[in-house]
C-alpha cells in the first residue's frame, strides 16, 4: 500500500480555485493529506466539497492553483496512476443485468493487484447476494456494491464520496470496520460524509469547507476548540430543566450531590459534539 511514498503528502493542493463565470465554487485552497491518514471533508451543499473531490480525482478541471495527488497532477493522470485510485462515487453506473459476483469480478481484471473478489464481497456484507442480480438489489445493497468497486484494485489512495448512505446501522458499522482495516494497512483515504459520527469514527483530521474556503482543519477531538470549550452540566432542577457551564466539571457535579442530597436528577455532562462546532463554523443552527 506504501509503495511510491515519498516525503511529500499524498494529497497536496495550493491555492485551488474552481470558477464559473463570476462564482468561484472553490477559492484559493490549500490542503495536505498524508500518506496513509484518513482525512474527512465537511461541508454543506454548495460549499464546495464536491468540486474540491473531483479535481482531485482528475474528473475536473481546475481555473487555478497546484495540485498533486500521488506525485501526480490529476489533470495529466495516466492510466498506471488510475490503477492507484479507488473512488466510491455518490453513485456510480448501473449494471443490472449481471450478478454480484459477476460485477466485483468483472472489475477485478482492470488492476495489476487486486484484492479477492470474493474477500471484498463478504467484507461489504454482500456474500448473501454473489449470485443475484445487481438489478435487483436495494438502495442500500447497491451502495455495498460501490463501496467493494472502490476498494476491489487495493488502491493507495480510495476517495470515499458519502460512502454509506442508504446503510442501516448495523452495516454502517461493519462498513467503518471495514475502512479502519484499510486505513491500519495504509490505505490513503479521503472522506465526504455529512454523518458527524462517521467523521469522528473514521478520521484522523477533519476539513469544514464552507462557500469554497476550507475554514478550519484538526483533529475531531479539537476542531473548533473542542477540547477546551467549557463542560455543559446539565440537570432537573425544582423549576426544569437546568445547565451549568463549568470549566470544573467534578466540582459543579460534586456541589449538586450535596445540594441534593445525593443523586443528581436528570444528570448529564458534555462538551460540544463535533455536530455543535461543525454547524457552528458553517453558519446553522442559530437561534
Amino acid at each position: 500500500m506504501m509503495a511510491g511514498m515519498t516525503d511529500a503528502p499524498a494529497i497536496r493542493v495550493r491555492g485551488l480555485t474552481k470558477r464559473y463565470g463570476d462564482r468561484a465554487a472553490v477559492a484559493e485552497l490549500d490542503l495536505d493529506v498524508g500518506y496513509g491518514e484518513c482525512f474527512a471533508l465537511l461541508g454543506p451543499n454548495g460549499a464546495g466539497k464536491t468540486t474540491t473531490v473531483e479535481v482531485l480525482e482528475g474528473y475536473r478541471s481546475r481555473t487555478a492553483g497546484e495540485v498533486t495527488v500521488l506525485d501526480t497532477d490529476p489533470a495529466r493522470a495516466t492510466r498506471d496512476w488510475r490503477a492507484r485510485v479507488g473512488i466510491v462515487l455518490q453513485s456510480t453506473g448501473e449494471f443490472e443485468s449481471l450478478t454480484v459476483g459477476e460485477v466485483v469480478r468483472h472489475f477485478a481484471r482492470y488492476y495489476p493487484q487486486p484484492r479477492d473478489p470474493a474477500e471484498v464481497i463478504a467484507a461489504v456484507g454482500l456474500d448473501g447476494k454473489v449470485n443475484a442480480r445487481s438489478g435487483t438489489l436495494s438502495g442500500g445493497q447497491r451502495r455495498r456494491l460501490d463501496v467493494a468497486l472502490g476498494v476491489v484494485g487495493r488502491p493507495d489512495l480510495l476517495f470515499l464520496d458519502e460512502p454509506t448512505t442508504g446503510f442501516d446501522p448495523e452495516a454502517r458499522q461493519e462498513f467503518w470496520e471495514l475502512i479502519r482495516g484499510l486505513s491500519a494497512e495504509g490505505t490513503t483515504i479521503l472522506l465526504t460524509t455529512h454523518y458527524l459520527a462517521e467523521a469522528e469514527a473514521l478520521a484522523h483530521r477533519v476539513g469544514v469547507i464552507a462557500e469554497g474556503r476550507l475554514v478550519a482543519v484538526a483533529t475531531p477531538a479539537t476542531l473548533g476548540g473542542r477540547d477546551r470549550a467549557p463542560t455543559v452540566v446539565s440537570f432537573d432542577g425544582p423549576d426544569g430543566r437546568e445547565q451549568v457551564h463549568t470549566d470544573k466539571p467534578t466540582t459543579t457535579v460534586t456541589e449538586l450531590a450535596a445540594r441534593f442530597g445525593g443523586e443528581v436528577p436528570g444528570l448529564s455532562v458534555a462538551r460540544p459534539t463535533l455536530e455543535d462546532v461543525y454547524l457552528s463554523m458553517i453558519g446553522a443552527g442559530r437561534a
